[in-house]
């Protein structure tokens, strides 16, 4: 047995390991936060909530019925039921009793009430929506810090390796007298600042790993890593073309956190005639079936004689009636009530107005981070091209001993920093263009 299960277990292993390494994708790391996120547990529980309260007011409208019994000891006096008078007497009765009732109108607040958990289930569900919205958009912020950081390693390690072949023809033109020692000491120098550099990206990408994993709520990094997509180039014309408010009259109809706010807002309505009806009169039916027998305890018979069931049937009385009730003055209660109801759906109005007002003013600034970001590029990619120049003819000429060090120093730090901007602006100009992407309907993806 142990030959057989031991290369099985090896086996499932292997299999894990290698699924563990498998790289993840945007899309992947949205599924997989959406359905392990505490926060979207949570609320989902809500939305259980307001389903169990949607059913409950439904049953509402629905008679009431209800059965009630008692079995008791008497010790002392009783009421002798032949003469109407009190003996001391051991007797032992029971009674039990059918009653049932339906509201017949109770200022609509049955009805209402339904219609106002209806509307908070409705909230509820779009509220899931907004956590999960939120969560997504900062997993593919994550996920892009990721890839802007992996590049920012690789140009770190490409300067590493241009300062160390650097040092190399240093140390050759310094051996044949052709540099002096001093410019072998500043390019070691460098070397170890470049170094210094590799390492700070190295750790950069590992926290910005460390970020993500967290956020889709996995033990630990180790052996997480992202897949690197073929990133397309983003349609400046098109982005040109569009503007804010068009984005936002798209937005407002598809967005979670509006259609909550909405549904709130009805709720609202809706709670103000609940409270308003506690203002009417209310009436209802009812109707109740009472019986019980009664007999001695030492002798084991009843006063009458009669056996059990002939006291139940002519014991038995029956009732049906209306019951009116017209609030008069209850130490305003209710119209409390009805005031902070008022006051409820002023403060939903005022979170739909500040919904609607922060989505317009997010889709405002992505648009215009977007712009900046693509003019940003342009500017970039011209800087790079000239930094580029620049530094072949520094080192050229600090290659013959024209330039100091120093110049040479100079000349690589401007290249670096001109394809560290080159980056973040590319970054930056793919994240806020995918937002407003997600602002349109669009799923999150590269």
């Amino acid at each position: 047995m142990k030959k057989i299960i031991l290369p099985i277990f090896g086996l499932l292993a292997f299999t894990s390991s290698l699924y563990s390494q498998e790289p993840w994708t945007l899309e992947r790391c949205i599924e997989y936060a959406l359905a392990n996120n505490i926060q979207v547990k949570l609320q989902e529980l809500n939305v259980k909530v307001n389903e169990v309260n949607l059913l409950q007011s439904k049953m509402e409208a629905l008679p009431t019925l209800n059965i009630n019994g008692n079995h008791s000891y008497s010790f002392g006096l009783v009421t002798n039921y032949i003469t109407n008078t009190k003996e001391s007497l051991k007797t032992q009765a029971t009674s039990f009793s059918i009653s049932t009732g339906m509201p017949i109108y109770n200022g609509f607040q049955v009805t209402n009430t339904r219609k106002q958990n209806q509307f908070d289930l409705k909230a509820s569900v779009a509220d899931v929506e907004k956590v999960k919205n939120n969560i997504a958009l900062t997993i593919a912020s994550l996920y892009l810090q990721i890839l802007y950081q992996q590049e920012l390693v690789e140009i770190a390690r490409r300067q590493v390796e241009l300062s160390k072949m650097q040092l190399e023809r240093t140390k050759v033109l310094v051996s044949a007298g052709s540099l002096p020692e001093g410019n072998l000491y500043e390019v070691e120098a460098l070397v170890a600042s470049d170094e210094l550099q590799l390492v700070n990206a190295q750790n950069q990408l590992n926290l910005s790993y460390l970020n993500l994993t967290q956020l889709l709520e996995l033990k630990s990094p180790e052996g997480f890593q992202i897949a690197k997509p073929v990133i397309p180039a983003v349609d400046s014309v098109k982005l040109m073309n569009e503007n804010p408010t068009q984005i936002f009259s798209t937005a407002e109809g598809i967005m979670p956190q509006i259609q909550s706010a909405r549904y709130k807002l009805q709720s609202s309505e809706i709670g103000l005639k609940i409270a308003k009806g506690g203002l009417q009169p209310r009436l209802s039916l009812g109707a109740n079936y009472n019986s019980g027998a009664q007999y001695r305890i030492q002798d084991n018979y009843d006063f009458t004689g009669d056996p059990f069931f002939t006291q139940i049937k002519n014991n038995a009385s029956k009732s049906v009636g209306l019951s009116l009730s017209i609030p008069i003055f209850n130490g305003l209660s209710a119209r409390s009530r009805v005031s902070t109801a008022r006051i409820g759906l002023m403060n939903a109005q005022l979170a739909l107005e500040s919904e609607r007002n922060a989505l317009y003013k997010d889709i405002q600034q992505a648009y215009a981070d977007a712009i900046a970001a693509e003019k940003k590029l342009q500017a970039s990619l011209k800087s790079k091209t000239a930094s580029e120049e620049s530094f072949r003819y520094t080192q050229n000429k600090f290659n013959i001993g024209l330039v100091t060090a120093l110049d040479f120093t100079t000349a690589k730090n401007k290249l670096a920093q001109a394809e560290t901007d080159l980056l973040q602006a590319k970054y930056e100009l793919i994240f806020k263009t995918k937002i407003l992407e997600f602002y349109k309907g669009l799923p999150l993806k590269l």
